[in-house]
C-alpha cells in the first residue's frame, strides 16, 4: 500500500519579506517574464503530481478580474497540522519558503519544483490567493492576503486571512489555487496567451498522455480554449519540431531505459537541413545550456554510427572516423530525463551538471540505437541517414578549411576589417559594446556620434546570407558574416568560445522598415545557428531607433511608435514633425542622443526563452516552405495595428529588456 501524504512529510528549510524585497531573484523579473513565472511554479506542482502518477489533468484559467487559476486531480496539499510547526500543510506551503514534500523520494520520485519556494512566491506577490483542497470528500479553503500598512506602506505579503475552512461536501478530488498578482509590483498584469499555451503544449509532450486545457476568459464575448494531450509523448514532439522541414523517416527513433536510478527517453528525426537540433529536459525543466546528459546522447550517436559505418562496409579500415557533427546534420532530437538529486549549473537551471547522467544517457543510447541500427526493417532509414552523413563529411572538409581562413585572417590583426570596423579604445570587453549598422550611411553617423571609449561600429554594406538555407561552408564565404566573425572574436559553430568574446554588448541597429527587419532576422538567425552562446548569454540586443521628430522651438523630442507620437503631439500646436525613413536621415548628434546614449537610448535584449518554440519559428520564417510562412504571418501579424512596430514579446527567439535602464 502507497504511504500515505501528510503534513509530518513536509520539511522546512526557513520564512517572505526576501521576496518581496528582491523578487528578480526569484522569478526574473517584474516584468512579463516574471509575471508568466508565477504562473509557471503553481503549474509546475501540479504537473509532479500529474508526473508521479497521482493526477491525470492540470487546468489553467485566465479570468476577467486578471486572477490566474490552476487546479489539478491529485491528492491535495496536506490540510491536517504539521506537527512542528503548528499550522496546516496548505498554510505551510504558502508561507514558508524552502517548505514542501519535495526534499525526499518518498512522496515525489522526480520533481522539476527543487526547491519548496515556488507556491510561497506566488503568495509573497500576490494581491491575494485563494486555495482549495478537496480530499477524503471534503473540500477545504484557505485564503491568504498582502496587507499594506496605511501609515509606513510597508507590505505585509501573504498573510492568512484566518484559518483553513470547511466548505462542505464535494465529488472533486485534488488542488486549486487562485491568485491576483500584485498590481503594486508587476502593474497591470497582461498575460501572453501564446506564451501559456506553448509551454502546455511543450509540458504535454514531455509528460505522456497527461491533459492540459487552457481557457481565456478574461473577455466575457470572446472566451478562448485549447487542449493538449499527446500519447506519443516526446515522439509526437519530434515530428511537431520537424513539421516545417521535409524529414528523412516518416517514423521517430524513440529510445527509453533506466540506468543508475535514472530515467531516459529520446526521440530522433533526420531533416534535410545542414544544422542539428537537440532540445533537452530534465524533470520537465528545460536545460537550454545542455549538459551532461547532451554530451552523453553525442557521445553514443558518434561512437554507434562510426561502428556500424565500420561493420558494414562503408568506412574502410584505415579511413578516419566520422566527425560527431557529421551525424548531426540534420538531427532533430528531444532528450528528457528523471532523476533525483538534480544538480543545475547557475541560478537559470539551464545547464545539467550531474557528471552521473553522462554515462546513463551514453549507456541507454548507444544500446538501443545499435539495436535500432541492426534492424533490417530499418534498412531504408539507416542508408539515408548514414548517407547524409558521409556527404557531410566530405563538405566539412571544405569548412575546415574556411574556417581555418578565417581564423588566420583574424590572427592578422583582424585583416578583413580593415577599413570597416571603428573600434573602440576601452580595454574591458564586457564594457565595450559593437553597433552592427545597417548601410555606410547611417555607419558613418553613428561612427562620428559615437563615444569612441567603448563603443564600435560596424556597418554592413551589403545583406548577409540567410543561414538558414546554406551550409558552413556557404556562410563562411560570405563577406559580410566573415567580417562579423572576425570582430567578435569567438569563433562559430563547434569552435565557438564565448571567453574570447571583444563586446559585452552586440547591437543590430537597422532601420524600422521592411529591409530593416529582414537584416535582423538574418543576423539572428546567423547568432541562432552558429553562435547561439551570444544570444544565452545575453549579449545580443537590437537598438531601437525613433520614427518621429518633434521640435517646437528649442524644444526638441522623439517618439518611437505612433501611439507614442499621438502622445506627444497632444495639445501641442505650432511643432513641426518630421517621420524618420531611416537611420541615415539622422545626424550624428541625433543618432547618439536616440539611440545610442546608455541614459536615453532603448534596447531589446534578445533572448531565447523556450528553445523549442525559438526553433519552430526560425524554421517557418526562414526556411524554405514559403506557404507555411505566409500563414504564420497571416495568423500574427497586424498592419494596421498603430503599435504593430513597438517592441513585443513573443517573437521567434523571445526579446526582454536590457540592464542598467537600456
Amino acid at each position: 500500500m502507497a504511504k500515505g501524504y501528510e503534513a509530518s512529510d513536509l520539511v522546512v528549510l526557513e520564512g517572505l519579506e526576501a521576496v518581496r524585497l528582491r523578487p528578480g531573484m526569484y522569478i526574473g523579473s517584474t516584468g512579463a517574464r516574471g509575471l508568466h513565472h508565477l504562473i509557471w511554479e503553481i503549474v509546475d506542482n501540479a504537473v509532479d503530481e500529474a508526473a508521479n502518477g497521482h493526477a491525470t489533468g492540470v487546468d489553467i484559467r485566465l479570468h476577467r478580474d486578471l486572477s490566474v487559476s490552476v487546479s489539478d486531480d491529485g491528492r491535495g496539499i496536506p490540510v491536517s497540522v504539521h506537527p512542528e510547526h503548528g499550522v496546516t500543510g496548505v498554510e505551510l506551503v504558502f508561507t514558508r519558503l524552502h517548505a514542501g514534500g519535495k526534499f525526499n523520494a518518498e512522496n515525489y520520485a522526480y520533481s522539476g519544483g527543487l526547491h519548496g519556494v515556488g507556491a510561497a512566491v506566488v503568495n509573497a506577490l500576490s494581491e491575494w490567493v485563494v486555495v482549495e483542497v478537496a480530499v477524503g470528500g471534503v473540500l477545504y479553503r484557505q485564503r491568504f492576503e498582502s496587507v499594506r500598512d496605511p501609515v509606513t506602506g510597508k507590505v505585509e505579503p501573504g498573510r492568512p486571512a484566518g484559518g483553513i475552512t470547511n466548505a462542505g461536501r464535494t465529488r472533486r478530488r485534488g488542488t486549486y489555487v487562485r491568485f491576483l498578482p500584485d498590481r503594486a509590483v508587476f502593474g497591470e498584469p497582461e498575460y501572453h496567451y501564446e506564451t501559456i499555451a506553448h509551454r502546455l503544449r511543450e509540458l504535454a509532450f514531455l509528460n505522456r498522455g497527461i491533459r492540459f486545457r487552457l481557457t481565456d476568459a478574461r473577455e466575457r464575448q470572446k472566451v478562448r480554449e485549447d487542449a493538449f494531450s499527446y500519447e506519443g509523448g516526446i515522439a509526437d514532439f519530434v515530428c511537431y519540431l520537424n513539421q516545417d522541414k521535409t524529414v528523412l523517416h516518416e517514423a521517430p527513433v524513440f529510445i527509453e531505459g533506466v540506468r543508475d536510478g535514472i530515467h531516459i527517453a529520446a526521440a530522433v528525426q533526420y531533416n534535410d537541413t545542414y544544422t542539428d537540433n537537440i532540445v533537452s529536459y530534465v524533470n520537465n525543466i528545460p536545460t537550454g545550456e545542455g549538459g551532461m546528459h547532451e554530451t552523453g546522447f553525442k557521445a553514443a550517436l558518434t561512437r554507434v554510427m562510426n561502428e556500424y559505418l565500420r561493420k558494414s562496409g562503408l568506412l574502410k579500415e584505415k579511413a578516419a572516423n566520422l566527425s560527431g557533427e557529421d551525424f548531426r546534420e540534420g538531427l532533430c532530437a528531444v532528450l528528457a530525463l528523471k532523476m533525483q538529486n538534480v544538480q543545475f549549473e547557475g541560478q537559470t537551471k539551464s545547464k545539467l551538471g550531474n557528471p552521473e547522467a553522462r554515462p546513463a544517457v551514453e549507456a541507454v543510447v548507444a544500446e538501443q540505437l545499435g539495436l535500432y541500427l541492426e534492424d533490417l526493417r530499418n534498412a531504408g532509414t539507416v542508408e539515408k541517414v548514414l548517407g547524409k552523413a558521409v556527404e557531410a563529411a566530405r563538405v566539412r572538409e571544405a569548412a575546415r578549411r574556411a574556417k581555418r581562413m578565417a581564423r588566420e585572417r583574424t590572427k592578422l590583426e583582424g585583416a578583413p576589417l580593415i577599413g570597416k570596423l571603428a573600434s573602440c579604445s576601452g580595454r574591458r570587453a564586457s564594457e565595450n559594446e559593437l553597433f552592427i549598422v545597417e548601410g555606410d550611411s547611417a555607419g558613418g553617423s553613428a561612427k562620428q556620434g559615437r563615444d569612441r571609449r567603448f563603443q564600435a561600429i560596424l556597418p554592413l554594406r551589403g545583406k548577409p546570407l540567410n543561414a538558414e538555407k546554406k551550409r558552413l561552408d556557404q556562410v563562411l564565404a560570405n563577406e559580410e558574416f566573415r567580417v562579423i566573425i572576425a570582430a567578435l572574436g569567438t569563433g562559430i559553430d563547434e569552435d565557438f568560445n564565448i571567453d574570447a568574446l571583444k563586446y559585452g554588448k552586440i547591437i543590430i541597429l537597422s532601420d524600422a522598415d521592411q529591409d530593416g527587419a529582414h537584416i535582423r532576422a538574418i543576423l539572428l538567425t546567423f547568432f541562432f545557428r552558429y553562435m547561439r552562446g551570444l544570444i544565452a548569454g545575453g549579449h545580443v540586443f537590437i537598438g531601437r531607433p525613433p520614427l518621429y521628430r518633434v521640435s517646437q522651438g528649442k524644444k526638441v523630442l522623439y517618439a518611437y511608435s505612433d501611439r507614442e507620437l499621438e502622445a506627444l503631439t497632444k495639445n501641442r500646436k505650432g511643432h513641426h514633425l518630421q517621420r524618420y525613413k531611416g537611420l541615415g536621415e539622422m545626424n550624428p548628434k541625433q543618432l547618439w542622443e536616440t539611440t545610442m546614449d546608455p541614459v536615453n537610448r532603448s534596447l531589446v535584449r534578445v533572448t531565447i526563452e523556450d528553445a523549442a518554440e525559438a526553433e519552430h519559428r526560425v524554421t517557418v520564417l526562414m526556411g524554405d516552405k514559403v506557404e507555411k510562412r505566409k500563414q504564420y504571418i497571416s495568423d500574427h501579424a497586424d498592419f494596421n495595428r498603430k503599435d504593430a512596430f513597438e517592441k513585443k514579446e513573443g517573437t521567434a527567439i523571445g526579446q526582454g529588456t536590457g540592464p542598467d535602464g537600456d
